[in-house]
């Protein structure tokens, strides 16, 4: 790979604005793909996002901006997709370009809802690019806070490392450290599960729960993300690293977190229908709730999974909150 590269991401919410401003930090041109003719007119004409982190200025001569998917897969060498996974099927739908030959960055933090595939084995499967073609964007690295500068990590995981150097090298400042990993497939499954695991500590505090069971559910929460990677795919890792532990400590913590507010308003009585009407961004792991438990299910022996279980029968099977989180007090050590 070469600096001559070009780079388009995909998608205008928080995490997509906050890559393209990472992104123009290290390049001369970025191309950003939004589906609304609105948000693109407004970043045109007041340089800035109307939606989502609009703090954050942009130089216009660095943005090839585009409402055509097709340009801008197009244009670009390296493309990026930060589209909620609800609504990547449909987006991906509208493409006609062959970017088998190109090479794919998942920053979608879900799983693509419609075949319970991952988002790189989706771009394989159904769009032929091959495994070593396709990297994976983790944490710990919140949005809010990549627009604030403040100092944050970045784990970026791709078969080749060669090609994981690079996207790590554009995406690296001041303010941004990067490190590359080989484990695509368990650093996209841990992206996906700590919006689970997000939803329950938010749902605990919701509930009253203090600070002493939220240790204890994060402390469990690792430990069933461990066996639950493991049982998708097993290899020699290190769930303490930060794309494992440290992302799923600051989703599961922080107050930027959605995840962790969508299952706040849960814990205090919000239906599932108003708590996502009233938030304003989409909340991946109320999704990542459901493939995770079907993923589950469908394997022969089952892994022990208490509190994605108690996350799913909430959201998807209408249980009581107060009784769930009762039930699993006494699952937990």
């Amino acid at each position: 790979m070469s600096n001559q590269q070009k780079y388009a991401v995909f998608g205008a919410g928080s995490w997509a604005t906050a890559i393209v401003k990472m992104l123009c930090e290290n390049l001369p041109e970025v191309g950003w793909y939004m589906r609304s003719v609105y948000t693109k007119e407004h970043l045109l004409r007041e340089q800035h996002n109307p939606n989502y982190l609009s703090s954050v200025e942009f130089h216009l001569e660095q943005l090839k901006l585009s409402n055509d998917i097709n340009e801008m897969a197009a244009y670009a060498d390296v493309l990026i997709f930060v589209i909620p996974s609800a609504f990547m099927h449909s987006e991906l739908e509208k493409l006609t370009v062959d970017i088998s030959g190109k090479t794919i960055v998942s920053a979608v933090k879900g799983i693509m809802p419609e075949s319970g595939l991952l988002v790189g084995e989706h771009f394989n499967q159904v769009y032929h690019v091959p495994f070593e073609n396709i990297a994976v964007i983790a944490g710990p690295c919140h949005a809010e806070e990549v627009a604030l500068e403040r100092l944050s990590y970045l784990t970026i995981s791709c078969a080749d490392s060669k090609k994981a150097k690079e996207i790590a090298k554009n995406l690296s400042s001041d303010y941004i450290k990067t490190k590359i990993s080989d484990d695509i497939i368990g650093t996209e499954y841990a992206v996906m599960l700590k919006n689970i695991y997000a939803i329950a500590a938010g749902i605990a505090h919701g509930l009253g729960y203090g600070d002493n069971f939220q240790s204890v559910l994060m402390s469990n929460a690792i430990r069933e993300m461990k066996r639950f990677i493991k049982k998708m795919h097993k290899m020699k890792r290190n769930i303490n690293n930060s794309a494992y532990l440290g992302d799923l400590l600051v989703t599961g913590y922080s107050v930027f977190s959605r995840n962790r507010m969508f299952g706040n308003m849960i814990g205090k009585g919000y239906t599932v229908k108003s708590a996502q009407m009233e938030m304003s961004m989409i909340a991946e792991g109320y999704y990542a709730t459901k493939s995770a438990h079907l993923l589950n299910e469908k394997n022969k022996n089952k892994t022990k999974l208490p509190i994605i279980d108690a996350v799913y029968d909430i959201l998807y099977e209408g249980k009581d909150p107060k009784k769930t989180f009762k039930k699993l007090t006494e699952m937990l050590d």
